[in-house]
């Protein structure tokens, strides 16, 4: 399983030992190493945990952080945008550390959002065999019966992915309007998994909210804010993930 991974020049660049030109002609003149070999290759690949030295200097690591965000609609889970679209670390000004979203929630849809710097505990959470469950409320167009969302638990193939609800409820419906408000639990993370299975039964999802991953939750956030999570909390996903690990 690899960690989360950046362009050996960004890292350097982002560290502000040197500008991302500057960088890319250390690494082709053989001045940086990782872990311990020179590497001359533009576009190496390399994780938090790599060793990385220029001229002889260990890059300085960061210590990890961990930040739960009420990500808003309209935003990217991404720490850049081709389309110049607001993303996700623009929420997080402050924050000095180089970090990135723990998987993604659509530009759409609103709610819980982990960001950190620690590629180990990021790729721990977002590993399908460690089964975290994420918790969401849909407000969709129709009325479903409890047969059509018995579909969801059971698995449905969409575009020739299996995708599959672990547990679905209707919560709320209008009659007048035609609309019903669900909570869905998932253990997959597929892109854009509830909105495609919904749409494979015929109710569209009008909009769509993360409101728990594993045991947090949303408490004291308004959308656009973000707290920095507590170490009990961070060791308590690590458990709770390695305790749910698949065989």
């Amino acid at each position: 399983m690899d960690n989360y991974q950046d362009r050996l020049q960004k890292v350097i660049a982002q560290s502000g030992v040197a500008s991302r030109r500057k960088a890319e002609k250390l690494i082709e003149d053989g001045k940086v190493k990782v872990n311990g070999k020179v590497v001359t290759t533009l576009g190496t690949k390399v994780s938090p945990d790599d060793e990385v030295e220029v001229e002889g200097i260990p890059l300085e690591k960061e210590q990890p952080v961990y930040y739960l965000l009420y990500k808003p609609r309209g935003v990217i889970s991404s720490v850049k945008d081709e389309k110049g679209r607001k993303v996700v670390t623009e929420l997080l000004p402050e924050i000095k550390e180089r970090i990135f979203p723990v998987g993604r929630l659509d530009y759409d849809t609103s709610g819980i959002l982990l960001l950190t710097n620690d590629g180990e505990f990021a790729n721990l959470l977002m590993h399908p065999k460690h089964q975290m469950s994420k918790v969401y409320v849909a407000k969709i167009k129709g009325i479903p019966t409890k047969d059509q969302l018995l579909q969801l638990k059971k698995g449905i193939v969409v575009d020739g992915e299996k995708l599959k609800a672990e547990h679905v409820k209707v919560l709320s419906t209008d009659n007048r309007k035609n609309t019903a408000i669900i909570q869905l639990i998932l253990h997959q993370g597929k892109n854009r998994q509830i909105r495609r299975m919904m749409e494979y039964i015929e109710f569209p999802v009008d909009k769509l909210k993360r409101e728990q991953f594993g045991f947090l939750t949303l408490q004291g956030l308004n959308p656009g804010e973000y707290r920095e999570l507590t170490p009990k909390e961070v060791k308590q996903l690590i458990a709770e993930a390695k305790k749910n690990r698949k065989k």
